[in-house]
């Protein structure tokens, strides 16, 4: 028994059906014929009859290179794990009395990580008595949050969990399109728009 992904396959002698329908290497309608004669069919050709819809009425087959397909198969999922981004979540974190050149550089750090397409916990540490000004805290993340947003915007509310204020921020999806072909969209917008507005106008008048 052969496996495609989550999905098992049975082919050549593991078929057990006596009649199936028949699909060829392209994928055209060969019809529906005994399993030996499609099998001599596959043998003649040196490829695989494939069982791939076995609830079908008859059952269907596919006359293929199994062995192709699957490496084929193997490199198109390697390909899709190669291109998918693994998200990880940074930590950013500050006390309530930093200053300001201190919060550039932990807002810069938050803005790389948002660039690279990673979300960002961002966390504000309170000492001793600060806990009696939770609202200076909130003022502080409102201020960062801000700083980040072209790049990154809060997933929910900030909040409170012991002495720590937290939020986390998630990158938002940049429109890459060169600035000079978002203009000419803008313009072409624009003028379609005049040229429908004047037609409008001469079929009344």
């Amino acid at each position: 028994m052969q496996v495609i992904g989550n999905k098992e396959l049975l082919i050549n002698d593991q078929i057990v059906t006596d009649e199936v329908r028949v699909l060829g290497e392209d994928n055209e309608a060969l019809g529906i014929m005994k399993r030996v004669q499609a099998q001599d069919m596959a043998d003649a050709k040196n490829l695989d009859l494939v069982l791939i819809a076995p609830q079908g009425n008859p059952p269907v087959c596919r006359i293929m290179d199994y062995g192709k397909f699957r490496f084929e198969q193997s490199k198109r999922e390697k390909e899709l794990r190669k291109n998918q981004k693994h998200v990880e979540l940074k930590e950013v974190r500050m006390s309530l009395n930093i200053d300001d050149n201190d919060l550039k550089t932990k807002v810069s750090s938050a803005l790389k990580f948002l660039k690279s397409g990673d979300k960002v916990k961002v966390t504000i540490r309170f000492k001793g008595r600060e806990m009696t000004h939770p609202k200076l805290g909130e003022q502080l993340m409102t201020k960062f949050v801000g700083a980040c947003s072209e790049l990154g915007a809060a997933e929910k509310p900030s909040k409170f969990e012991g002495r720590n204020l937290h939020v986390i921020l998630a990158p938002k999806k940049i429109d890459l399109k060169p600035q000079g072909e978002k203009e000419n969209k803008d313009n072409k917008e624009i003028k379609d728009k005049k040229t429908k507005e004047a037609t409008e106008n001469g079929e009344s008048s």
